[in-house]
C-alpha cells in the first residue's frame, strides 16, 4: 500500500530536477496514515501501487460506472484500507443510480442516511449528499430534500439546483425568475432541470413560449435529446415525434410542407430554421425570407437571432445585419453576447451599448459585458457613465480588471505583499484534508485530491490561504499553490498567485528562442497549472500541453529525433519544445503575442482564418473578445492576463495589457 505521508512525484523528470519530500501528516478520520522516513515520487506509476491501491482504483471506476456488483466485490477486499470513508462511499454510489447514470428512486435510505451521519462534516459526504439529493429531487421527496438540501455545502450541481426550485414550486413558491436564470444550458439539465421545467409549466409560471424558448435553445445548441424531453411540458399542444425529428433532421422537409396558422408550426419551423443556421447560415437566411412574412413581430426577430447567433460564430458575413432585425427576441445566453461581438466589429458603439442592455440582467452583470458597455458610453460620449462601470470592475485581476485600470488612466500594478510567516505554515501542513489530498496525489486521483484539498480551504481568511500555498509551494505541488493563492480577497502573495518554478529552464528556452519569459510563463501557467505530468482529454502532454504530433514535427526541426511519451512530460524536453513551437508560431503572425497564443492553442491555421476574415483593423482586445472558438477565446485572454503580472513580478514596474494586446490588421 502507497504510503500516505510520501509526495507523489510527477512522472519522468529530468534528473536535475528529481523532486523528493519528506514529511509527516495526521491522522485522517481516525485511520492511521503511517508517516514514513523515505521520500516518493509525486506520482507513482500504476505498476508501483500497492495491490490494495489498485484495488481501490479499480473500485473508484467500479462506482463511476455505477456497477453494483463490481464495486461490492473490490469493496469487500478492502475492509481495512486506510480510507474507510472513500471505500463506503464508492461501494454506497452505485445503488443510488442506475446504469445510464439516472437516479434510482428505489436507493437505499438507511445505507446513505447512516453514512452521512458517520462522516458528517467530510468532503466525501458532501459528496453522497449531493447523490442523494439527486435520488429524492427524482422521488419529489421534497421534505427530506429540503432537509438535505440546508446540509449541502459545495452545491455546484444545476441539476440538484433546479430540483431545489422544484420544490419551491411545490411548497407554493413563485420561482420563475431564479428559473430563467438557473436554466440557460440545456447541455447541463440533466433529469432534473427538465423535470423543473414541466412543473413550471403545469404551474403557470412558465408560459408556452418559455418552454418553446427552452426547447429551441437544447435545438440551438444540438441537445435535441434534450429539447425533445422538453417539449413534454408543452402538454397537449406537443407536436409529435415525427414532427420534432423533421425539425431537428430534415429541416428543409418540414419547411417545405408550409407554415400554418398556428402557434405549434410557427415554433416548428423556428426550431427547423435554428437547425438549418447550425448547417449554413447563409441558405438558413434565404430560405426563412421566403416564408418571414408568415411570422408575428416577435418570431420574426428570434428567427433573424438565431440565424445570426450561428453565422457570427462561424464569422459568415452578414451577421450583423441579421442581428439588427432580432430587437426584442428573447435569446439564448451564447446568441445575446454574439450580438455584442458582432457589433464591436463593425466598430458599431451604439449597437454594442443596446445589445448590452437588452441582455438578461444576469448575464449583463458579467465582468466582459460590463467592459464592454462602458467602452460604448466612453465612445459615445459619456465619459462619467464610462468610468462608473469601469470602476466597478478595475479592482479584479483579470483580463477585464486590468482593461477597466488602463481605461481609468491607470497602469497594472501588484497589490502589496502578504507573506506567511513559519508559523501560519506549520498551523496548516497538518491538517488531515491535506494530507489524504496528498495520498489521492500520489495515487494520481487528482479529482479526489483535489476535492480534499479544496473542502479545506472553505472558510480560511486570506492570511491562512497564503499559508496554505506555501506550504504546497514547499512540497511542490505547484497547481494547489496558484489555485489557493488565487482565492485571497483583501490580502495576496502574487509570488504565490503567479508561480515561477522551473525559472532556469524556462528562462533558458525562452531567451533562446527570442520570447518574452514573462510569456512563457503566462502559456504554461493556463496550459498545466504547472502539472508535469498534465494530460488533456485530448492526448496534449506535460507542463506545455504538447499534442504528440506537435512534439514530434518541433523535435525533428530541432534534431532531436523520435519521441517517447516520457521524453514529451520531462521538464527539460517539454519547455524546449514548447517554447520552441511557440517562437515559431510567433514568427508567423509578425510578433502579435494574441494570434501566436490563438495559434499555440487551436493550430496556426485557425488565426490566420480569422485574421482574414476581418473587414479592417481592431483592437487585439477586440479581436480576442470575438474569437469563435469558446475555448481559444478564453484562453487568449488568460495567458494575456497572465502576463502581465508575470511581467510585473519579472520587471518590477507597471505594466499595459493594451499594449501587449495592440491591434489586428486582416
Amino acid at each position: 500500500m502507497l504510503c500516505a505521508t510520501e509526495m507523489p512525484s510527477y512522472q519522468m523528470m529530468s534528473k536535475s530536477l528529481d523532486r523528493v519530500y519528506r514529511a509527516a501528516v495526521a491522522l485522517f478520520a481516525g485511520a492511521l496514515l503511517v508517516a514514513c522516513s523515505s521520500a516518493a515520487p509525486l506520482r507513482q506509476s500504476t505498476g508501483d501501487l500497492s495491490p490494495d491501491d489498485q484495488a481501490f482504483i479499480a473500485l473508484r471506476d467500479a462506482a463511476r460506472q455505477n456497477d453494483e456488483g463490481q464495486a461490492a466485490s473490490l469493496a469487500a477486499r478492502l475492509s481495512d484500507y486506510p480510507v474507510p470513508s472513500y471505500v463506503e462511499y464508492y461501494a454506497l454510489k452505485p445503488l443510488l443510480f442506475d446504469n445510464s447514470g439516472h437516479a434510482n428512486i428505489s436507493a437505499p435510505d438507511d445505507s446513505v442516511l447512516a453514512f452521512l451521519a458517520k462522516y458528517d462534516g467530510l468532503a466525501i459526504a458532501d459528496r453522497l449528499r449531493n447523490d442523494y439529493l439527486l435520488v429524492l429531487g427524482a422521488r419529489h421527496d421534497w421534505r427530506n430534500f429540503d432537509t438535505q438540501y440546508k446540509r449541502f455545502v459545495v452545491d455546484d450541481d444545476p441539476e440538484v439546483k433546479c430540483y431545489a426550485l422544484e420544490s419551491r414550486v411545490a411548497h407554493g413558491e413563485n420561482v420563475s425568475d431564479a428559473a430563467h436564470a438557473l436554466l440557460i444550458d440545456p447541455k447541463n439539465y440533466g433529469d432534473g432541470c427538465v423535470d423543473l421545467i414541466t412543473s413550471l409549466a403545469l404551474k403557470g409560471q412558465f408560459t408556452t413560449e418559455d418552454v418553446w424558448q427552452q426547447i429551441r435553445m437544447a435545438y440551438e445548441g444540438n441537445n435535441v435529446q434534450t429539447g425533445n424531453r422538453i417539449a413534454d411540458a408543452l402538454g397537449p399542444q406537443r407536436p409529435d415525434d415525427s414532427q420534432l425529428d423533421m425539425a431537428a433532421n430534415k429541416p428543409p422537409l418540414l419547411l417545405a410542407s408550409g407554415v400554418n396558422l398556428n402557434t405549434p408550426s410557427h415554433e416548428l419551423a423556428l426550431l427547423a430554421i435554428t437547425r438549418m443556421a447550425r448547417n449554413d447560415p447563409a441558405i438558413a437566411a434565404a430560405t426563412y425570407s421566403s416564408i418571414v412574412s408568415a411570422f408575428a413581430p416577435q418570431e420574426r426577430a428570434i428567427g433573424w437571432g438565431a440565424i445570426a447567433y450561428q453565422a457570427a460564430a462561424q464569422q459568415v458575413p452578414g451577421a450583423v445585419d441579421w442581428y439588427r432585425l432580432s430587437v426584442g427576441a428573447p435569446l439564448s445566453y451564447p446568441a445575446y453576447e454574439w450580438r455584442v461581438r458582432s457589433a464591436l466589429l463593425q466598430g458599431d458603439w451604439t449597437m454594442v451599448r443596446w445589445a448590452v442592455e437588452a441582455m438578461p440582467a444576469p448575464l449583463r452583470a458579467r465582468p466582459a459585458w460590463v467592459y464592454w458597455h462602458a467602452r460604448a458610453l466612453k465612445a459615445l460620449g459619456d465619459p462619467v457613465g464610462a468610468a462608473a462601470e469601469f470602476a466597478l470592475i478595475s479592482s479584479r485581476f483579470d483580463f477585464y480588471g486590468q482593461l477597466a485600470t488602463e481605461e481609468l488612466g491607470k497602469q497594472i500594478t501588484l497589490p502589496p505583499r502578504t507573506a506567511a510567516t513559519a508559523d501560519d505554515i506549520r498551523a496548516v501542513r497538518d491538517l488531515p484534508g491535506l494530507a489524504l489530498a496528498r495520498r489521492f496525489y500520489a495515487m494520481n486521483l487528482r479529482l479526489e485530491g483535489n476535492r480534499e484539498w479544496n473542502w479545506t480551504l472553505r472558510g480560511m481568511s486570506d492570511r491562512r490561504l497564503l499559508a496554505t500555498a506555501e506550504y504546497a509551494k514547499s512540497i511542490q505541488l505547484y497547481d494547489r499553490e496558484v489555485n489557493t493563492a488565487d482565492r485571497t480577497v483583501q490580502e495576496h502573495d502574487f509570488t504565490l498567485r503567479y508561480a515561477m518554478p522551473f525559472k532556469d529552464i524556462v528562462q533558458r528556452d525562452a531567451r533562446q528562442n527570442e520570447l518574452d519569459v514573462e510569456w512563457a510563463y503566462g502559456l504554461i501557467r493556463q496550459e498545466s497549472r504547472f502539472v508535469i505530468a498534465a494530460r488533456s482529454g485530448v492526448g496534449a502532454q506535460g507542463l506545455m500541453q504538447l499534442m504528440p504530433g506537435t512534439a514530434s514535427l518541433v523535435a525533428r526541426k530541432i534534431g532531436l529525433g523520435s519521441l517517447s511519451s516520457e521524453q514529451m512530460s520531462d521538464i527539460d524536453t517539454n519547455i524546449l519544445l514548447g517554447t520552441t513551437y511557440l517562437s515559431m508560431v510567433y514568427n508567423q503572425f509578425d510578433g502579435s503575442a494574441v494570434l501566436a497564443s490563438a495559434g499555440y492553442n487551436a493550430g496556426p491555421g485557425r488565426p490566420r482564418q480569422w485574421k482574414a476574415a476581418l473587414a479592417k483593423p481592431v483592437e487585439g482586445a477586440v479581436f480576442a473578445e470575438t474569437i469563435p472558438f469558446n475555448e481559444t477565446r478564453d484562453y487568449v485572454k488568460n495567458v494575456l492576463s497572465n502576463t502581465v503580472y508575470y511581467a510585473a513580478l519579472l520587471e518590477d514596474k507597471p505594466q499595459s495589457l493594451k499594449q501587449r494586446l495592440g491591434y489586428i490588421e486582416p
